[in-house]
């Protein structure tokens, strides 16, 4: 427990430098307007030089598809990870809060792993440690990129577009899954396809019916008591992962919350943190460049 109180000690830290990126170069595809809210950015946290490991961690914050949770589900998380030296970068996408239903935030997701692979070097990563992090519909849009990783346009005059949307590994906490009852967040449904979507849209994104053997490892945390959105979601996605041949790693805990983040002091969710942690470790993923 003493582990779990030191990772939620971060949040009462000084933050990481931030330093904010636009997705896209002049104005994004689908744009409806030329506002802020209409130019999906990504903010880059770096950790530490002696500690950094050379591992990129991308994060989806929920919000079900209508505004971002980008403190307790963004950078908070940012401050945890960059102090295990990882460097964090947390993407502002568009979503139906600002009119924007599917695919544009599959178009901001794919487009932010591209941009971090594509600027590995220069952020001082490897292009084959990167990974993907969503919280709750976050979740969702970050199984939606490593189940739909989309084509690399070898022929764009943009170089980024070039580059693979596939992560490298996925965390998924309380993350939506299923577009189908009974599990499905409906209200997430709805924002991303509207009231009354395509049948084939609901089976494409329902995402535990796209797992492959090309599924990138998964580590998933869920609260068995969530309400909002059920556990079921995680099972699912597991399940899927396990009869693909996939690796992968699940915690539920007695939680009864949805939107915990990092977790609080005193329940034994707050130790997902550490979990993950050492999954990475095992993955080899918090290595440094030195120690190679």
């Amino acid at each position: 427990m003493v582990a779990a109180i030191a990772v939620l000690a971060l949040v009462g830290r000084a933050w990481p430098t931030a330093v904010v990126e636009p997705l896209w170069p002049g104005t994004p595809p689908g744009a409806k307007a030329d506002q802020e809210l209409d130019r999906p950015s990504i903010t880059f946290y770096s950790p530490e030089p002696n500690q950094t490991t050379g591992t990129a961690v991308v994060i989806f914050p929920g919000g079900g598809y209508t505004h971002l949770a980008t403190d307790h589900e963004g950078q908070q998380v940012a401050a945890w990870l960059t102090k295990i030296g990882v460097l964090a970068a947390v993407v502002r996408y568009r979503h139906n809060g600002n009119g924007y239903k599917y695919p544009v935030p599959l178009w901001d997701g794919q487009r932010a792993i591209r941009l971090v692979r594509y600027k590995a070097g220069s952020l001082g990563v490897r292009p084959d440690r990167i990974g993907l992090m969503g919280f709750s519909a976050g979740g969702h849009l970050a199984s939606t990129v490593a189940t739909h990783p989309g084509q690399n346009d070898l022929d764009s005059t943009d170089p980024i577009d070039q580059v693979s949307s596939r992560p490298d590994f996925l965390v998924l906490v309380y993350p939506v899954i299923t577009l189908y009852p009974p599990y499905c967040h409906m209200g997430s449904r709805q924002n991303l396809l509207g009231d009354a979507p395509d049948q084939r849209l609901i089976e494409l994104l329902s995402n535990e019916r796209q797992v492959t053997a090309d599924t990138p490892v998964t580590f998933l945390v869920h609260g068995d008591g969530d309400k909002a959105v059920p556990v079921e979601n995680s099972l699912l996605f597991y399940q899927a992962l396990r009869k693909a041949g996939v690796r992968a790693e699940i915690h539920i805990f007695r939680e009864s919350r949805h939107g915990f983040g990092l977790g609080g002091p005193g329940g034994a969710v707050a130790l997902w943190p550490v979990l993950c942690q050492e999954w990475m470790k095992a993955l080899g993923l918090l290595r440094s460049e030195a120690g190679q």
